[in-house]
């Protein structure tokens, strides 16, 4: 969505929708697929303001009952009461008044509507309907995220250096979240080495945390990328991090765990990139000393490695089978389109 007016209104109507949304029926990733799947923000608002005069694409075929799009909040045909139509149009307004204000003070909002939003990201049904970024987009770009243990061993944080310095080498961007410990490491080191390294943040984009990483924050920002999933103030609770953890698994092509206990919270990327699609490279001594470590092994898409030298080659496998498949998708749409 090219059009700069155009995707103001559709930003203001997703702000909108989340604002106003029912948590206990509407996820964030609910309304973010709804969107997506519509390509409209506004069409979505529009509909729950008078469903019967603004009719989705969906509802077009009332026998489509594979495709068919319930609404979003529940409404019916009849229309929208008409305290809820005044909560939205007060919504929407309040929205715009904050875009503006985004734009005003420098933060860069990004909704799943822009052409920017990351496509790899985009995959996955639990995307944010919207990040903040502070730095350089790049889409599509291979990156592998490097995580694992604030309280690192000095034997962890040695890998997640030499991990960082090996994927630093094989032009890939390191991602991590940010964290005292594994992540911050591999943060610093692909700083050191000149490479790019991307920073999910489990706070708004105008917070800082852990206090200590504010300065690498800011370094990461003007050399590499922050993206934050929050509103700019959101300060850091056990909900926000979780979440940041499965966008990380979203955005990258892998996930390395340099180090983790039994109820780390570095065992939720490792079970969302098994539901991803996206392979896990686990470090043998996680796998050997947790529970939930054993319970990866075998499975189709983990690998467990013992060495720096372990991790590249696995990686190989895995950017190997992408251009594989990859290839064998071209020669099927191509074939396809030669019976057309």
């Amino acid at each position: 969505m090219s059009d700069v007016g155009q995707l103001f209104e559709e930003n203001a109507a997703l702000i909108a929708l989340l604002n106003t949304s029912d948590r206990k029926r509407d996820s964030w990733p609910s309304i973010a697929n709804s969107v997506e799947r519509e390509g409209s923000a506004v069409r979505l608002l529009m509909h729950e303001i008078d469903p019967s005069a603004n009719p989705l694409f969906d509802d077009e075929d009332p026998e489509d009952y594979e495709n068919g799009c319930p609404t979003l909040f529940g409404d019916d045909e009849f229309g929208s009461p008409p305290r809820r139509r005044a909560e939205l149009e007060q919504a929407r307004e309040a929205a715009r008044a904050e875009l503006r204000t985004w734009a005003d003070t420098g933060l860069d909002f990004i909704s799943v509507l822009d052409e920017r939003y990351p496509n790899r990201l985009r995959q996955v049904v639990d995307m944010p309907p919207f990040l903040f970024a502070d730095g350089t987009m790049k889409q599509d770009e291979l990156g592998v995220s490097v995580v694992g243990s604030r309280k690192a061993t000095p034997d962890a944080l040695a890998f997640a250096r030499d991990t960082a310095d090996m994927l630093v080498d094989e032009h890939l961007t390191v991602i991590a979240g940010l964290a005292a410990g594994i992540d911050a490491e591999a943060h610093r080191q692909t700083l050191a080495d000149g490479g790019r390294t991307v920073a999910f943040i489990g706070t708004g984009i105008t917070r800082q945390y852990p206090p200590q990483n504010r300065d690498l924050q800011r370094e990461i920002g003007g050399r590499g990328l922050v993206l934050s999933q929050f509103w700019p103030g959101q300060p850091p609770t056990r909900y926000t991090f979780p979440m940041r953890n499965a966008s990380m698994s979203g955005y990258g092509i892998a996930t390395v765990v340099v180090q983790a206990g039994e109820h780390s919270g570095t065992r939720i990327q490792a079970r969302q990139a098994q539901q991803h699609g996206r392979p896990v490279i686990l470090r043998d001594q996680v796998a050997e000393t947790t529970q939930w470590g054993r319970n990866l092994i075998g499975r189709p898409g983990v690998y467990i490695v013992s060495t720096v030298d372990d991790v590249r080659n696995a990686l190989d496998d895995i950017l190997n089978t992408d251009r594989i498949m990859q290839t064998a998708l071209d020669q099927l749409i191509g074939a396809y389109a030669e019976t057309r």
